[in-house]
């Protein structure tokens, strides 16, 4: 046990410094700082969400590395996003997600990254365009005024199930390991006329805990599904949903977020 502190106390020293490595002053000396390049087997590779309002962010690297992610409207950049791994150790494979961002936008990024002998590596600058808005939403999504009243797990209170309604792609539910029998039940507070639903799923960056299809189950009595992640048309009248995991990858799965569409 003593072994596993000290460990995690000292990645969590060096994702500390690479934290402060990010936020740095871009006019800061390249004395000591590494090419990112240098360890990037692959990627960076940007992955755009249709909304435009946020995208994910993969990059492999040739050793275990913590990793973050300056990005800004300007080369100034000013903003800071974190490697998603849940746990504190370096690790190979990292997916950032960048959020808060404008549809139809171009965005600069830097990649930073340490190692766990200390040493720094900061990327050169890079750009991507984020999606024009569609604007097709297919009702008012009543899961963010919802209530959680059951679930299968909790990986932490980090990954709470709140998360999966709080309409925010930075934050997530995760359960303990739950792969097929995840499950979660949010109550509408009144009966709903329903005209569609959504499970966004969450996933490691190794693949595991990634979600390929989902039921839902309305007021304990009807299950429909199951269904691709994402958002599909469904209609029905009910005030408790349960969304199931039907499909995974196993793991740790849970849901960045999970809709509920009322008619009108």
């Amino acid at each position: 046990m003593a072994k596993r502190s000290a460990a995690a106390g000292r990645w969590a020293l060096l994702a500390a410094l690479v934290v402060l490595a990010a936020c740095a002053d871009a006019t800061l000396p390249e004395e000591g700082i590494v090419d990112f390049a240098e360890i990037a087997a692959q990627g960076p590779m940007i992955e755009t969400d249709p909304s435009g309002t946020f995208v994910t962010l993969r990059v492999t690297t040739t050793i275990d590395a913590v990793c973050a992610v300056s990005f800004g409207e300007t080369a100034a950049l000013g903003r800071l996003a974190t490697d998603r791994d849940m746990g504190a150790a370096g690790h190979s494979d990292h997916e950032v997600l960048l959020s808060g961002l404008e549809p139809d936008t171009e965005y600069f990024y830097r990649l930073q990254g340490v190692a766990e002998d200390g040493r720094l590596y900061r990327s050169e600058l890079f750009s991507f365009g984020t999606e024009p808005s569609s604007g097709a939403v297919p009702g008012r999504n009543v899961a963010v005024s919802s209530t959680v009243v059951e679930f299968s797990s909790e990986f932490s209170s980090a990954f709470a199930a709140a998360h999966a309604i709080d309409a925010d792609p930075a934050t997530e539910w995760s359960t303990r390991g739950d792969g097929d029998d995840a499950y979660l039940v949010v109550d509408l507070g009144r009966q709903v006329d329903v005209t569609a639903v959504g499970f966004h799923t969450r996933a490691m960056s190794d693949g595991s805990a990634t979600t390929e299809t989902f039921t839902i189950t309305v007021d304990n009595a009807t299950t429909y599904g199951p269904f691709p992640v994402g958002r599909v048309a469904v209609s029905f009248n009910g005030r408790l949903v349960r969304f199931d995991v039907d499909q995974s990858s196993g793991g740790n799965t849970g849901a960045i977020d999970v809709e509920v569409f009322e008619t009108g």
